[in-house]
């Protein structure tokens, strides 16, 4: 989702815009200010992505907005001024459209946000005890997790812990996070392979053999793997 406010003095610009924003679901409509100092009094008070923001304005301009602001989101500004396109565009505007903005524009110009906006995902981790200290993993750490009787084995990058969770519990666990399940005894992370053999995966220094009854499951695997390398 794409968090936006509109900077425009002009009510039925606003409204325009709200209407253009509706039709947009990854847009997120946060806020709206007649003026620069309405609009930089929001920018304080919560995180925005984008401002479609007007030029022309009382006390001070859209280009004088974006040059006060230390941290500067994504700006596509709408006037109906062409002088001020060269300005726009050094200040780093995703875009700069002139109204009347319809909504071809307008989709244009959005458009290009979203294929340059990088949505981060939430960091994946699982909490252990292990040691008798409860610790939060990051499951991208994991490499292979083993079955070892009454424990389980993490096998991290620079480190090994032993806890009491079974490897069924992990492996729904972890399912989502791509991990995979190739025996009966393991259960291993795909970014770290380095390679495979009709009976193993092999990560690095590390193999893990393959469970006769995880052949569907390894074949899907190294389907997968063969295209992606």
């Amino acid at each position: 989702m794409i968090t936006c406010i509109i900077v425009d003095d002009e009510p039925l610009a606003i409204e325009l815009l709200e209407n253009h924003i509706r039709k947009i679901e990854k847009l997120q409509l946060v806020g709206k200010a007649r003026n620069a100092i309405e609009a930089h009094a929001i920018l304080q008070q919560q995180d925005v992505d984008l401002i479609f923001l007007d030029i022309q304005m009382p006390h001070l301009s859209g280009i004088d907005l974006m040059k006060s602001l230390a941290v500067k989101p994504k700006v596509i500004f709408t006037t109906a001024f062409r002088e001020f396109a060269v300005e726009g565009f050094e200040l780093e505007a995703v875009d700069y459209i002139l109204k009347p903005i319809t909504f071809e524009r307008f989709f244009r110009a959005v458009d290009k946000v979203a294929r340059n906006t990088v949505i981060e995902k939430p960091e994946s981790a699982i909490m252990i005890r292990a040691d008798g200290i409860n610790r939060k993993i990051r499951t991208d750490d994991i490499i292979f997790i083993e079955s070892q009787g009454n424990d389980v084995k993490l096998c991290l990058n620079h480190t090994v812990y032993l806890t009491k969770y079974t490897i069924t519990d992990l492996t729904e666990r972890l399912s989502e996070n791509g991990f995979i399940r190739i025996h009966r005894s393991f259960l291993f992370n795909p970014k770290y392979v380095t390679g495979y053999t009709n009976s193993e995966i092999v990560m690095g220094n590390c193999t893990i053999p393959v469970g006769r009854n995880y052949r569907e499951k390894f074949n899907a695997f190294v389907t997968t793997y063969s295209k992606a390398k």
